[in-house]
């Protein structure tokens, strides 16, 4: 299916890919493409850019769900009747809190994980904490079954792979043969004792106290122990959202770049999205040096530079030299599209019939407009 397609008949997009391959653009486009096309879009986004809100209209992206003026979507593009774009910057901590809050059942410790300060801090830091919030967002927002197409741009990874593997990631964390250890003695004796520990434990969480003091190894003790009376309901939420993410009406967008690291990675993301039943839509390969006409002879190059208003007035050597130059960098050009194209046939080998390669040119500078998100909705989805 092409992405049009998708973007029309699919109900979420998840957006995945390595940081720094413009995979919050390819969201905002494809939102944006789902508006034109007649349909009430929500893009959930991760620390965009702020002229990629201001493109939209907004003077910020917050946590709460903003509309895109209707008169921003016609720019460029006519908008289908009952097309609408929303947009939402995903709040990692208010996210997280929500989280805690549909599973701690009892106040007091809800309260008591909330201002317990190693909880403030692990709640954005700890290991897959940020792609487990944006799976639980994307979990609330489509059970709640206010849009007709959610696009979804996972957070800025090294790798896409940590997408899929951050519920566990998390989980490992938290709930561990080392963590289990460490907080034994909280759990024995109800605070933060040393007695009941063998005189080896006890010696070396003694050595610890005397950098970190002993309040902090109760904190961290307390937030594990606590942690863990709602760590079921996170992994009962990543099962649920691993059930949405295998339902035939969600497509994954792998966003990549011509690189061979890139284009690695993205084969081996489509291996994984197989293996686990997972749909892969289409690939998007952006910053892709376009295919170059064939280049002039020396000669013809030389004669049209010497008929140029622009270099009257230079010697018969100094415009050899300009032809040299230009032809220098038209080859440097080629080489580098015939390398963009090998890198890209390898992804059209690996396809199936219904997964689409969608190249996107190098543009001459950043998208940050109503005119430049038009420009790459053209490509992505015609």
């Amino acid at each position: 299916m092409t992405l049009s397609g998708l973007v029309k008949e699919r109900r979420i997009l998840v957006c995945v890919g390595s940081g720094g391959v413009g995979k919050t653009t390819t969201a905002a486009s494809l939102g944006l493409a789902g508006a034109r096309a007649g349909r009430r879009t929500l893009v959930l986004t991760i620390d965009p850019a702020k002229r990629l809100a201001n493109a939209l209209g907004l003077a910020h992206l917050g946590h709460e769900v903003q509309e895109i003026p209707r008169e921003r979507l016609a720019e460029g593009g006519f908008v289908q009747p009952g097309g609408s774009l929303f947009a939402m910057m995903l709040d990692q901590k208010r996210a997280f809190d929500e989280i805690v809050e549909r599973y701690a059942k009892d106040p007091a410790v809800r309260k008591r994980i909330f201002d317990n300060p190693i909880y403030r801090g692990a709640s954005t830091t700890l290991a897959g904490s940020y792609e487990y919030a944006a799976m639980a967002k994307l979990y609330e927002i489509a059970e709640a079954n206010r849009y007709d197409l959610i696009v979804l741009d996972t957070p800025p990874t090294a790798n896409a792979i940590d997408f899929l593997d951050a519920p566990e990631r998390m989980s490992s964390a938290i709930d561990s043969p080392a963590i289990d250890w460490f907080v034994r003695p909280y759990k024995e004796a109800g605070q933060f004792s040393l007695k009941a520990l063998s005189i080896g434990t006890a010696f070396i969480l003694k050595r610890i106290a005397r950098f970190v003091g002993s309040a902090f190894l109760e904190d961290i003790a307390r937030f594990f122990v606590e942690f863990n009376t709602v760590l079921g309901g996170f992994r009962e939420r990543a099962k649920e959202v691993f059930e949405i993410l295998r339902r035939p009406d969600v497509a994954f967008v792998m966003v990549s770049s011509p690189e061979p690291l890139a284009v690695d990675e993205a084969l081996y993301f489509f291996e994984r999205l197989h293996s686990a039943h997972m749909p892969l839509g289409a690939f998007v390969v952006n910053r892709v040096h376009p295919e170059l006409p064939p280049a002039p002879s020396r000669e013809n190059l030389i004669e049209k530079l010497t008929a140029s208003p622009e270099l009257r007035g230079f010697s018969p050597d100094e415009v050899v030299r300009v032809a040299a130059d230009l032809d220098a960098t038209y080859r440097e050009f080629a080489s580098l599209a015939e390398a963009d194209a090998r890198e890209i046939g390898r992804l059209r080998l690996a396809a199936v019939e219904d997964v689409s390669v969608i190249e996107v040119p190098l543009f001459d500078g950043d998208i940050y407009d109503m005119d430049g998100l038009s420009q790459m909705v053209r490509y992505l989805a015609g």
